[in-house]
């Protein structure tokens, strides 16, 4: 297993990652949401943003097989922060972005495809992820790893998700 020099700060804030480390590692290159969560603010929101074409290729899908595909993503997706997390020697490091874009694919779970429903699934995500309301921010503080990375932005986007389906008839065309 190859891990990198770490870049932990002295004083324990997360630092950039070197942008060679992302692209020379598929872990980390996948974790890092294809090189998106390299932008110095608001790596997370860039994570959902690219999560929307994803969506928008997999949203004809049935519903049964849409399910099967974000499964897929989430269980590859514990692997992929896992390995990038060893690999950059940092804890949930917020550039790893691979959880954004399986959260939102949850949240869009079952919504008729439309523009109107993109932007507010989006816009719901992210609050729940940011906010990190109970129980959401148990799971965050006291699951760790991979598994830990994925569960909190699952839960959060299966909260938006259903907060989502409420408001639908108030956003349908």
């Amino acid at each position: 297993m190859t891990t990198f020099p770490s870049a932990k700060a002295d004083n324990g804030s997360q630092v950039r990652i070197p942008p060679r480390w992302v692209f020379t590692d598929p872990w980390c290159f996948l974790g890092f949401g294809f090189g998106v969560g390299l932008v110095p603010k608001a790596p997370g929101t860039f994570g959902t943003l690219i999560a929307i074409p994803l969506y928008l290729l997999i949203a004809p899908l049935s519903l049964g097989i849409y399910l099967m595909v974000v499964f897929l993503l989430f269980m590859l997706g514990i692997l992929i922060c896992q390995r990038c997390e060893e690999r950059i020697q940092l804890s949930d490091h917020s550039g790893i972005v691979w959880d954004e874009i399986v959260g939102y694919l949850i949240t869009m779970i079952a919504i008729p495809l439309s523009w109107p429903a993109v932007i507010a699934g989006f816009v719901l995500f992210r609050v729940f992820d940011v906010l990190k309301p109970w129980p959401i921010r148990v799971l965050d503080r006291s699951i760790h790893g991979g598994l830990g990375i994925m569960l909190d932005d699952a839960l959060a986007g299966l909260f938006a998700g259903l907060c989502l389906h409420l408001f639908l008839p108030l956003i349908s065309p």
